[in-house]
Parts: C-alpha cells; structure tokens; sequence
C-alpha cells in the first residue's frame, strides 16, 4: 500500500511543515503523516508569526529555502518593524497573520510539493530495531517503513486541556490527544517531562467598542519577511490595545480556588516569558492593570485574539472579567481560553543534528523539544528534515554555529543546556547579535543553502549576489565621494550635529549619530538619484553595515576565537571516564551528551573552563 519512504514526519505543524518541506527539497521521498489534514498548519495560538528574535529566525528560515517567510508575507494583514527606536541588532519583523489564509496556503505548496506524500492517522509507535528506527505504526495497525522518522508533535503527547475544575484529554481545543509514543519511547529508555502552555480566549469583534481602545496600525512601508519576491497587502487591519484594571483583577481573583494553576492540578512548568493572566496578577501584584492586545484573527472574519489575557481560570470567571476590560463591555465569547498540558522530552537527549542518541535515524523537532512558539519549532523541524536526508544518505549533518544564525543559538541552547520550562527565543540569548541581524539572514546563510543543494535556490544565489555587489559599489561610492561645509551645515544643525569645517568623505558623516543616509541624500542630488535606483533594503544593510562596522569587526573576532573550539572535534568513543583530573560532574555530562566538539563541551552546564583545559591538554592541544 506505501512505498518505502526515505524520510516519514509525523505532525503538521509548523515544525513538521518546514521538515517535511526540508527533507523533500534536498531530495528524499518524504510522507507527512497528520492526525487531521484540514488542520494543517494550524496556528493553535496568536495569529502572528515573528516578533523580537522571532523574526529574525523566520528570516534565516527563508534564507535557507524553507516556506514560512513566503506564506507570512502571502497571508499577512499587518506587518510592523519591533524595536526601530534601537539599534538593528534589535530590529525584528512581526506580521499579524489572516489563520485561515495561512494554513490554506501552508496546504496548497505542500500539496504542490512532488516529493511529499499525505496520510491522515494518529501514530501510536515507532518500528525500532537493533537501535534504529526504521518506520512508524498507526492507530489501525499500519506499518509504514522508511529510512528516517522526525517527531513533530506539537502539545499532543497524552495532552490534557483545562479550563477551571474541567480537564479532558486533548493535543488542541476541538482535537484529540496523541496516546502511544510517549510510552514507547520511555521504554526505550527516554526521559520524559511535562510542560504546559495556555490560550486565551477568542471573541467576537463585533460586540466590541473599538472608539475607546488605543489603535495600532502597521507600518506604512512593508518589508516583509521572505528575500524573493512576494506579495505584500495593500491594504491593513489594525490591532489595538486595551488594559485590565483592578476591578478586573478583583473577578478573576475570585476564581483563584477554582483555577488549576493554583490548586495543583497542572504539574508542567508554563512559559516564564507569556504567563497566563492569573498567574500575572499573583506575580505582579503591585500592578494595577496589564497592557493587552486585541488581535484580529484574519481579514474577513470577526474572530479577535485578546492577546495578553490567557487563561486556564473558569468560563464564567473569564467571561465575567473580561466584560470590565474597556471596550469588552458588551463582549460576547467564541471560546474560552485555556491551558495544556503535553508531554516532552529533554532535548539533552539529541546530538546537535536534533537526531536522538538512543535511537539512530530519529529526529525530534518543536515543542516536543521543550521550546515555545511557531518560529523556534519550523526552524528546528528544518534542522531535523535536513539532516534526516543527511543522515540516510550518509553526509555530515548540517551545524549552524552560535555566530551563524540565531538558529543555531536556539538549537545549541536546547542540546547542550537543556530546558525545565518552555524555551523561548530572545536576542539577549546571542551572544553575537550585531552578527545576527535580520537584514543580512540573506547573506549570511543562503550560499550555506547552496552548499546543502536545497532545490530552487538558485533565485535567492543570484539575489544575494546581486545584493553584495550593490552594497560593495554603494560603500565604495561614498568612500570616493567628498562632501563641503556648504552642502552638509544645513543638515547637520537641523539635527544638533558638529558642523564640518573642511571637505570631507562622505562616508565619515554617515558614520555620526544620527545621520540617515536618505537624508544625506537630499543635499546631494547625484547620491539621490544612486538611493532611488538601489533596493531599499540594498541601501539600509548598506548603512548599518557602515555605522556598525568597528562593532561588526570586533563581535566576528570574538566569534573566530570561539569558533577555533568549534573545529577541535572530540571521538565519539572517548572514555571520560578514565580523565581522573576531569570532575565528577563533567565526567557524567559529557559521558552522556557527548559533544561534538570541545566548543559544545565548553557550553554544557557543569563542564568548567578547568575541565575544557583538561580536555585540551589531553588532545595535545
């Protein structure tokens, strides 16, 4: 009935999309197995992908030929640029996203896709044999072999809902939880965890007083999120934002007795960074209102997303509260939020590949992981789809470094420090930032892209190409351009800066607080009309990279001299056991993690800088 598939994913999630996406542009047969296939890319919570560090993972997912940047920019209905007021290490793109547009257009490329394949059935077990697994069982009794299998299952391991004194079994509101894997996998010798995570509740836009609520529009210019060249909205939708107050905290405190993250009935850790309302007003108690966004969950539907207010307190005690927000008096609800509980699994447990050391060609991806959010889940479910393909045809996996992609920050974090809540991505996790910014994703991992042979990349080759070259001409041009008091003095007192006293480059005034090379460029008509016939964006990677460049130099060295760690490669067999100068702690980590190299050794907690010189003395280093 199936062919033999060189890569099977189970889950369609975000992360199981950009797997199965992954694995199939490098080549493999790939079945997407799905326990509802009209869920598909389903965004089980905010209407919205990227954000602050968010972003900038969507973007280096594009970069690297994956689809979540393409159909964001397809279906999106705001779009606005986080953080402008800071530097452009901090600059992060967030589009509020139409649900149902995005996992229709999520379904119509996978389905377009040749080397995807489509089955709709819960996965109760995995075939394992001598250690390797080799295809999945189904809740009918099918077997269905292949070469490799990534697990992408989202909230769904034995997932428990609940709202209030209320629990069912559930992976999402309206869907059935996944039974079967969590135990099999613990039988074959995985630890296993729970977290939990929640929702808020969906409304009815219609009922809401939009006149006294702040309006928050998007940007006027659009960038986007995918370096090809997509379609952007001409027309947006705007959000807006409301607060609690303490009449509404004084309701929802009422239902504190019947809440179950107070009365010990959720055991998972939730995540530290979006905590549900109740759990806010026990934290925060000096504060006497918290900010929440009012998001529409798409262009033509009156569904809202009341962001900031999720919940696992009980219906009534939700709806009653929410009923004193300002602008919500008259609300109606579509559905009250909720909280889940789901299963998890250490992700000390994976190489960096994200392929499991117990079991060979298995690969985990996601929330399965321990992460939080749709971005850190597609970009680790890319990761695993590639060196799945990888793996089955015998080729080194495929390694972002720290200083390559915030990806690869997400991914060391998660196998080398693990994770006892919801991991979610920030930019103070990189420690290279000013590297890792969103406008240069392109050039920094496409020809990576290139290197793996991913199909269709060769537009974004000839666009990064085209970029570097316009850039390298742009600098070049104003290193060579001379610029007098006469024609700069205006601008520079318009914005309290030093006047010039004697001709000089132009690229030295760029180089000033606050000069804008736009700017500029209305004082010089020859610059202008070079700007105007540039991309914009060309033009804004060109300036940053001007500005930042004394910082840029200084982070990339830092980077180099970590790196040279990255390349000391440790034997897989090394007997850590046998270094009695190691401590006993850094015996049994690295025992059981086995880095790859005495980089990745130097970033598992409780291996010290004493124990990297052990390491290196004993390698002859």
């Amino acid at each position: 009935m199936f062919p033999h598939y060189d890569v099977i994913v189970v889950g369609a999630g975000h992360a199981g999309c950009e797997a199965a996406v992954a694995a199939a542009n490098m080549g493999s047969k790939v079945l997407l197995v799905t326990m509802n296939m009209n869920t598909i890319a389903q965004m089980s919570c905010n209407p919205a992908m990227g954000g602050v560090a968010k972003g900038q993972i969507v973007r280096e997912i594009d970069a690297l030929g994956g689809y979540s940047g393409i159909i964001t920019d397809h279906t999106m209905v705001q779009f606005r640029m986080l953080n402008k007021s800071k530097g452009p290490a901090m600059w992060s793109p967030r589009a509020q996203s139409d649900r149902m547009l995005f996992a229709a257009k999520w379904r119509e490329m996978l389905e377009a896709h040749d080397n995807i394949d489509f089955w709709q059935e819960m996965v109760t077990g995995l075939i394992v044999k001598d250690g390797i697994c080799s295809g999945v069982k189904t809740g009918i009794g099918l077997e269905i072999n292949a070469k490799s299998v990534v697990l992408t299952n989202g909230t769904f391991l034995n997932g428990l809902i609940h709202i209030g004194d209320k629990q069912f079994g559930g992976g999402r509101a309206g869907e059935r939880a996944a039974t079967g894997l969590t135990e099999q996998l613990v039988e074959l010798g995985f630890e296993s965890g729970r977290m939990k995570t929640g929702t808020p509740p969906r409304v009815d836009g219609r009922t809401l007083n939009w006149d006294v609520m702040e309006l928050q529009p998007g940007d006027e210019d659009i960038t986007g999120f995918s370096y090809l060249d997509t379609p952007k909205p001409e027309t947006q939708v705007p959000c807006h934002i409301t607060y609690t107050s303490p009449e509404v905290h004084e309701l929802l405190k009422e239902g504190f007795d019947r809440s179950p993250m107070f009365n010990g009935r959720i055991k998972g850790l939730g995540p530290r960074y979006c905590p549900s309302i109740e759990d806010k007003i026990h934290r925060f108690a000096e504060r006497e209102r918290h900010q929440l966004f009012v998001e529409p969950e798409g262009r033509n539907t009156c569904e809202i997303y009341v962001n900031g207010f999720s919940s696992s307190l009980p219906e009534d005690v939700q709806y009653a509260a929410l009923r004193k927000v300002p602008g919500f008096e008259e609300m109606k609800m579509f559905r009250p939020g909720y909280a889940i509980e789901y299963d998890f699994f250490p992700p000390t447990q994976l190489d960096i590949s994200l392929e499991t050391r117990l079991v060979s060609n298995l690969f985990f991806a996601g929330q399965i992981n321990g992460t939080t959010g749709y971005e850190e889940a597609a970009s680790q479910g890319m990761m695993a789809g590639i060196n799945a393909h990888l793996k089955i045809n015998e080729k080194d996996p495929f390694v972002l470094k720290r200083s390559d992609a915030y990806i690869g920050v997400l991914i060391d974090d998660l196998v080398n420090k693990g994770t006892k809540e919801p991991y979610r991505m920030f930019t103070s996790r990189a420690e290279y930032r000013i590297l890792l910014r969103q406008d240069n994703a392109d050039l920094r991992l496409t020809s990576l892209a290139k290197d793996l042979g991913i199909r269709n990349i060769e537009e974004r080759v000839t666009r990064v190409e085209a970029k570097s070259e316009a850039m390298r001409t742009l600098k070049k041009s104003l290193e060579s351009i001379s610029v007098s008091p006469d024609q700069l003095n205006p601008y520079l007192e318009s914005i309290n800066s030093t006047d010039l006293n004697q001709k000089v480059k132009l690229i030295s005034v760029l180089r000033r607080p606050n000069v804008s090379l736009v700017a500029l460029a209305e004082y010089l008509p020859d610059l202008k009309t070079t700007l105007e016939a540039m991309d914009p964006a060309h033009v804004e990677s060109t300036e940053i990279a001007i500005k930042y460049e004394g910082y840029i130099v200084k982070e990339q060295e830092m980077a180099n001299k970590m790196n040279r760690l990255e390349s000391v490669l440790l034997k897989n067999d090394m007997d850590y056991g046998t270094l009695s100068a190691l401590s006993t702690e850094a015996r049994e980590k690295l025992t059981t993690q086995r880095p790859r190299t005495i980089g990745q050794a130097s970033r598992i907690s409780g291996v010290s800088p004493s124990d990297i010189s052990v390491l290196l003395v004993h390698m002859g280093r």
